[in-house]
C-alpha cells in the first residue's frame, strides 16, 4: 500500500489513462463507421442487387474482405478490454485510498484514546 499523499496523483493518472483509451476508442469507432458507410454506399448503388437481403449480403462481403476494417474491429475489441481494465484499476485505487484514509483516522483515534487513558490513570 502506498502512502496516503500519493493516491490523488495515482488516481488522476489512472483517470487520464481511461480518458486516453476512450479517445482511442472513439477514433476507431469513427474509422469503423466510415468503412461501414462505404460498404453501404457500394451495396446501395449496385444495380445487380435486387432486394435488401442481397444488399446486406454484399455489404457483409465488402466488409469481410476489407483488412483495414477487420484490423479496426480487432483494435476496438482490444481497446474495450483495455478500458475495462483501466476502469477497474481506477476503482481499485479509489477504494485503496478510502481504506488508507480510514486506517489513518483509526490510528489517530487510537492515539487519542491511548493518550486519554494515560491521563485518566495519571501517567
Amino acid at each position: 500500500m502506498m502512502q496516503l499523499s500519493y493516491y490523488p496523483d495515482a488516481i488522476v493518472q489512472a483517470a487520464q489513462r481511461v480518458n486516453e483509451i476512450d479517445s482511442q476508442l472513439m477514433a476507431v469507432q469513427q474509422q469503423i463507421n466510415r468503412f461501414e458507410g462505404n460498404a453501404d454506399r457500394s451495396a446501395s448503388f449496385d444495380m445487380d442487387l435486387k432486394n435488401d437481403a442481397q444488399r446486406k449480403a454484399r455489404r457483409f462481403e465488402v466488409l469481410l474482405v476489407n483488412q483495414e476494417y477487420q484490423k479496426a474491429i480487432d483494435t476496438q475489441i482490444r481497446l474495450t478490454g483495455d478500458k475495462a481494465n483501466a476502469i477497474a484499476h481506477l476503482e481499485y485505487l479509489r477504494n485503496q485510498f478510502s481504506v488508507a484514509k480510514l486506517e489513518a483516522r483509526l490510528a489517530i483515534a487510537q492515539q487519542l484514546t491511548d493518550f486519554e487513558s494515560r491521563e485518566l490513570v495519571g501517567l
